[in-house]
């Protein structure tokens, strides 16, 4: 019996295993972090861009706002 203890005790691959998965947890966190602070900013950075565009009057002439025909003359 003790030599089965001894040899549990001197095994360590399952605390390998034990590593690599705190590893990849801790990797887990950082990108899910990183992609929260990266989506907040481009959140507000296409909301300004959005906003610019309406102040200028821009949007209506990329969407076709003057209620033309398309450009081709009509017929």
């Amino acid at each position: 019996m003790t030599k089965i203890f001894a040899r549990f005790l001197k095994d360590e691959s399952g605390a390998t295993a034990i590593e690599y998965g705190l590893i990849a947890a801790l990797i887990s966190v950082a990108i899910i972090g990183g992609a929260q602070t990266i989506g907040g900013k481009l959140t507000s950075t296409f909301e300004n861009i959005g906003t610019k565009l309406t102040n200028s009057g821009a949007a209506g002439a990329a969407t076709g706002g003057n209620g033309g025909s398309g450009g081709n003359g009509g017929g």
